[in-house]
């Protein structure tokens, strides 16, 4: 009787469809907080509104200093509490993790992420941009916002003057990490909606908002008293 045939070999394992490819590019981690704005953020702050007013083509409008910034968000000797007036979160980024930070008096924890990146950052002026706490931490961005009230809700929410991510860190989600904080800070706290304004010319950014499920009002527009237009007003006799 002839000998049995012995088994097959056993067929290679299938690699698991998750199994990353040994030819693929390598990721680079940046890490991203988001905390609140100190008057030591003032120096940074001022840098990054003129930026924005270069951005939006509005330097003519630009009259801020460091010292009115200081004096308007943060009054000596006791500024209001955050979320109560002026607020500013300042966005941070570092090539290393942040260390733990201990809850603040206003019961905001700092935001964290990690962003895992195609190509590293290159950011031609992050010497300029350091942080205030010092190390690899650079700024990259802030926004600023204040209540505002809702007379149909019957509830307070927030508006959002100024929101602005330096050139190297746009269209890799810091922004939308500024959005869900005020968002996040808003529902937290009980309030019915967030609102902003955007440039009619600005439609990545209007492109932007409606992806985030944010409604473009067209039938709204923004009216201005300032200036002498405004002083001239303010005297008139009534």
């Amino acid at each position: 009787m002839a000998a049995a045939a012995p088994p097959p070999p056993p067929s290679p394992a299938a690699i698991p469809e998750t199994t990353v490819p040994e030819t693929a590019p390598p990721r680079h981690p940046l890490f991203a907080r988001i905390r609140l704005g100190t008057i030591f953020d003032v120096p940074q702050l001022h840098k990054l509104i003129h930026q924005m007013a270069t951005y939006e083509r509005l330097t003519d409008q630009f009259a801020a200093t460091e010292a009115s910034l200081a004096s308007t968000l943060f009054p000596s000797p006791s500024p209001p509490p955050p979320f109560t007036s002026f607020t500013v979160f300042i966005l941070e980024v570092s090539p290393d993790p942040f260390p733990p930070t201990p809850q603040d008096p206003s019961n905001f924890s700092p935001i964290l992420k990690t962003f895992h990146l195609d190509l590293p950052i290159e950011d031609s002026e992050k010497e300029i941009f350091r942080s205030e706490i010092g190390g690899d931490v650079v700024v990259a961005g802030f926004v600023l916002f204040f209540p505002n009230y809702s007379t149909f809700l019957a509830k307070p929410g927030f508006y959002i003057e100024d929101l602005f991510v330096r050139e190297p860190y746009r269209k890799k989600g810091f922004g939308r990490m500024l959005f869900t904080a005020v968002a996040a800070q808003a529902a937290k706290m009980g309030y019915g909606r967030v609102e902003w304004v955007v440039l009619d010319w600005n439609v990545n950014a209007i492109q932007f908002y409606e992806q985030m499920g944010a409604k473009v009002l067209p039938d709204w527009r923004v009216c201005r008293l300032t200036g002498d237009a405004l002083e001239a007003f303010a005297h008139l006799n009534i």
